[in-house]
């Protein structure tokens, strides 16, 4: 990633997830974990410049990797934005005029190229650019409703068949935690499980000395029956652009699960730094995150 868009993310980074972390705490005078749930960028698409040039070279397109050189297209490399673009021209080998003789003019201009995909509905070159996100504290209410987004996305959710909760994180809205009655008598029902937890970890005696793993797992697993379906836990979500823009509008809309909806919101002011020629033309009225180009 180049300089600016460095420090661009490290701002938006900065708003949402501060570096001394604030959002893991017990709630009260209980032992419970109260937590939001956080995005981490941790992959990005990176296009191999050698390999481009040796295609752009025997199909006559040098210009276009010159344009790039020169900054022509963006002040600085954007290789998510510049994947979607090469994609979009191979397509119709628009790289400059006369290589295709249907093609008289190209557009020059990254913004507007990205723009006329958009508006085209030209959405397939987007599949090619994908983004892998730690969605961490989640809860199993999203991540229920999240895997019905499944073209263009691979999951690795934490297993808690293997992982043995040893306390039950747990997010609450603001309103939720305006409410003391029920703050008290929610927290007062996690401690009853974590506990519930511990005593079951210690009854089977897993921690006992020469235990099975296989047996450690048989009876995790039986444990995490006991756990609500609000428990905290974490995934690895790779989506694609395409995808991405249809869950963001989807799962950001008014009617959205409230915890999704707050987890898309924080996703979406990454990518509008990470591809804003890909993400700029939402609009954000409410918390719902509404594109000017729909079905891309």
């Amino acid at each position: 990633m180049t300089p600016r868009r460095d420090a661009a993310v490290a701002t938006v980074l900065a708003g949402w997830f501060p570096m001394v972390r604030t959002d893991t705490t017990r709630w009260g005078d209980t032992r419970v974990k109260s937590v939001e749930p956080e995005v981490f960028l941790v992959a990005r698409p990176e296009l191999d410049y050698v390999e481009v040039a040796r295609y752009l070279e025997d199909v006559g397109g040098q210009s276009w990797l010159e344009r790039l050189d020169r900054g022509d297209l963006e002040t600085e490399l954007n290789d998510p934005q510049n994947l979607a673009e090469f994609a979009g021209r191979l397509c119709y080998r628009s790289w400059e005029p006369g290589l295709n003789p249907n093609v008289t003019k190209v557009r020059t201009d990254q913004g507007q190229y990205l723009e006329n995909i958009l508006r085209s509905l030209h959405g397939s070159v987007l599949e090619h650019v994908s983004f892998s996100f730690v969605l961490h504290n989640v809860s199993r209410v999203l991540t229920h409703e999240l895997v019905r987004h499944r073209p263009g996305v691979a999951i690795s959710q934490e297993s808690l068949r293997f992982v043995r909760l040893q306390d039950i994180p747990f997010w609450f809205p603001e309103w939720a935690r305006e409410d003391p009655e029920l703050m008290k008598r929610a927290t007062a029902m996690l401690e009853q499980m974590e506990e519930f937890q511990g005593w079951m970890a210690e009854h089977f005696g897993l921690d006992d000395e020469g235990v099975p793993f296989k047996e450690k797992k048989h009876k995790t697993s039986f444990m995490r029956r006991f756990a609500p379906e609000g428990v905290g836990t974490g995934l690895v979500w790779t989506a694609n652009v395409r995808t991405l823009r249809h869950t963001l509008e989807n799962r950001t809309a008014l009617g959205a699960e409230e915890e999704i909806r707050l987890l898309f919101g924080k996703i979406g002011e990454v990518m509008r730094v990470e591809a804003p020629d890909l993400f700029g033309d939402f609009v954000v009225e409410d918390g719902s995150w509404v594109p000017q180009w729909r079905k891309v």
